[in-house]
């Protein structure tokens, strides 16, 4: 799923990012990367959401959003219920 499919409140780990090369390197810089968990703080009817990484928020639009994909759950999580995670 992506991150846009996301609902608020939820927590997501990041599965991978697919967008333009430049956009792919900032949010990595900002420290959204494969096995990073993150946290849907609002969404907006029109596609805009923020969300939490690492204890900063970030405003993302639809489109960016959209090529972020997600599993449900953190990283921290899938530990404790025994399931296995791959952040490849």
């Amino acid at each position: 799923m992506t991150l846009y499919d996301g609902q608020k409140d939820g927590q997501y780990t990041v599965n991978g990012l697919y967008l333009e090369e430049g956009i792919t390197r900032r949010l990595q810089a900002l420290g959204l990367n494969d096995g990073t968990t993150v946290k849907v703080l609002n969404r907006r009817k029109k596609g805009a959401m923020i969300i939490q990484v690492r204890g900063t928020r970030l405003a993302l639009g639809k489109h960016i959003a959209a090529g972020i994909e997600v599993v449900s759950g953190s990283k921290e999580e899938a530990g404790k219920e025994g399931r296995s995670y791959d952040a490849n």
